[in-house]
């Protein structure tokens, strides 16, 4: 229930269902576009990853309700055959549809707030296939057939702002530059005047990438892998950085060096921070490359761009506590089709999750724990001719706390 009124408020599958064409006959529909994504969505949140698992669920009778049906008197959700084909039913200008909503969502989610400013984490994870699914790749790094599907998370909120499924190699220079040219492109339409950073690992250091956001007043923090003449340029320093710490017989000296840089695929020389670590191992030497002409090279580097790994526990929360590595359909439509539902199941966790107080020992809980705290509880529906009541248990822990966030997402009256 607290995932049906979070969807009242955001309105993230009512901002889907409609980019679905729906060519059936009203007069025979069953099971409404809006129903089928509720229910599939909301069972995702739940800890129901799979589409077989409404063979049981479509009888329960708290589903029913969240989905707009009565518990005992109103008909069952859709069946597993029902979903599965609607997963597979958009083509491909839907699906192009509906991965750009997700941007809207995102934009949307600030209502008329409009930010100066945004950071935007980009990073890819492996996704492992157990079969020959098409765009599945051999990754040599990783072991494994996967897909390396791309997250883009915003860095102030933790929200999620799109999710594209990709195949299982590592990005080059212009498709990289296709998929954040789209990005940023949605956004402006949105906020035309917001500031945009771009921030990721190498992969994304490519010199299609920088250049273009250059042109178009994006600037961008990215990991940079070392070579011959980045090592050269930082080396009266490292070996300064070795000295100290020999002669202090420290366990570790840290220090931070500024070069100008360019490499033989870049257009002109850019900012390049080097951080390089002294240990009784031997020296350890990272790099970034920035567009940003401030701060100073170790807050620039231990501060925002290190911040960076944010961004993975961002992702282990979509892909690992909402299963969104359950990609096991054949054509990459389907795919990316379920990306978008487990975005939008992200979206309703997300929901519930801000409005507990901050001072609760929930607020930073992660999904799995929120779930089995408020949407996984035993209570007794009962429907009787004018209302249906819901009861929980006299010692139920969170009792106050549901009640707190059920008020808190109510929708303001018209």
């Amino acid at each position: 229930m607290l995932l049906a009124v979070a969807e009242r408020r955001i309105g993230i599958i009512d901002r889907l269902w409609r980019l679905i064409p729906d060519h059936r006959n009203p007069v025979f529909v069953t099971h409404s576009l809006a129903s089928i994504l509720k229910a599939r969505i909301f069972a995702i949140a739940c800890g129901y990853e799979d589409g077989n698992d409404l063979g049981f669920l479509r009888t329960d009778p708290a589903f029913k309700l969240a989905c707009g049906r009565l518990p005992e008197g109103g008909r069952d959700l859709c069946s597993q055959p029902t979903l599965s084909r609607w997963e597979n039913a958009p083509d491909k200008r839907s699906v192009i549809r509906l991965t750009y909503a997700l941007i809207d969502q995102y934009c949307k989610s600030f209502g008329s707030a409009v930010p100066a400013a945004i950071t935007l984490d980009i990073d890819d994870t492996v996704d492992v296939v157990h079969g020959r699914q098409q765009l599945s790749f051999f990754n040599a790094h990783e072991g494994e057939y996967c897909f390396k599907p791309i997250h883009v998370y915003d860095v102030a909120t933790g929200r999620p702002v799109v999710v594209i499924l990709r195949p299982g190699k590592t990005p080059s220079g212009k498709e990289v530059r296709g998929w954040v040219r789209k990005i940023v492109r949605r956004i402006r339409q949105h906020w035309p005047k917001t500031h945009i950073t771009l921030r990721g690992d190498s992969h994304y250091a490519r010199p299609e990438v920088m250049a273009w956001a250059e042109r178009k007043g994006v600037d961008y923090i990215f990991g940079l892998a070392g070579s011959k003449p980045l090592q050269a340029k930082v080396e009266a320093f490292a070996d300064h950085i070795r000295v100290v710490r020999a002669e202090q017989d420290a366990a570790a000296v840290r220090g931070y060096i500024e070069i100008r840089h360019g490499a033989g695929s870049w257009a002109c020389e850019r900012r390049v921070i080097a951080r390089i670590e002294a240990t009784p191992l031997g020296l350890d030497t990272r790099f970034i490359v920035t567009s940003l002409n401030d701060p100073e090279p170790e807050t620039l580097y231990a501060r925002l761009y290190c911040a960076r790994g944010n961004a993975e526990n961002l992702i282990k929360l979509h892909k690992t506590q909402l299963k969104s590595d359950r990609t096991s359909c054949r054509c990459p439509l389907a795919n990316q089709m379920r990306l978008i539902l487990h975005t939008a199941a992200y979206w309703l966790m997300l929901a519930v999750r801000d409005q507990i107080p901050k001072d609760h020992k929930l607020a930073t809980a992660e999904f799995n724990t929120i779930r089995l705290s408020l949407l996984k509880i035993g209570a007794r529906i009962t429907e009787t001719v004018h209302r249906v009541k819901i009861a929980f248990a006299a010692a139920c822990t969170e009792a106050s706390l549901f009640r707190h966030i059920m008020t808190a997402l109510k929708p303001p009256p018209a």
